[in-house]
This record gives structure tokens, C-alpha cells and sequence, in this order.
């Protein structure tokens, strides 16, 4: 099974709001990290040329991966590791529109 954690404590107290203002929502992003935890490529695999430059500097990744969520939102994630023991780094979650301007779609 992965282990899973959080990039920084902003992600995670994100979460934590979400888990107040729209517990249904968080119900989905629950079961994503639930998905990853049990099989960490579930997500769709971003090309190694599209990882934003700010992201590979500031959280030090060499992989990303995007799962899909209601609406238009995204979760994006990283692992680290070898078989025996896999991390996943939950970087950020945002909607569409965000997702679009960082990745320029």
C-alpha cells in the first residue's frame, strides 16, 4: 500500500477547510486518495515536459500525475520510492480553469 503525504501544510489545511464547506466534494477527493493509496499509478501520467518548472523546483519532482475529479477539478500527485515502499506527495488540487493556465491548454 502507498503511503501518502502532503507537499506543505497549505494543501493540507485546503483539505481540511474542504472537509467543512463542502463535505460532498471531499467525499470525492477522499476516494481519490483512497484509489492512489491502493494502486499509485491509477492517475493519468503527465509527460515529463509538461511538469511545471516551479512545481519540479519547489517540491523537487521528477513524475506528476493527474486524477480526475467532479467537475472539472484535478488532483495532482507525485511518487517517490521503490516497490516495497511508495510515497505519494499530494501536491495540489484545483479546478479546471487553474488547471488549464498552468499546464496552457
Amino acid at each position: 500500500m502507498t503511503i501518502l503525504k502532503y507537499a506543505d501544510e497549505k494543501i493540507k489545511k485546503d483539505l481540511e477547510k474542504l472537509k467543512q464547506r463542502d463535505p460532498n466534494f471531499y467525499e470525492h477527493i477522499s476516494n481519490a486518495l483512497r484509489n492512489i493509496q491502493e494502486d499509485p499509478v491509477c492517475g493519468i501520467k503527465i509527460l515529463q515536459k509538461l511538469i511545471p518548472k516551479e512545481w519540479i523546483k519547489r517540491f523537487g519532482i521528477n513524475n506528476l500525475y493527474k486524477y480526475n475529479l467532479p467537475n472539472g477539478w484535478r488532483l495532482f500527485y507525485s511518487l517517490i520510492g521503490n516497490k516495497i515502499e511508495v510515497i505519494g506527495i499530494i501536491l495540489r488540487f484545483m479546478n479546471h480553469k487553474e488547471y488549464e493556465r498552468i499546464f496552457h491548454y
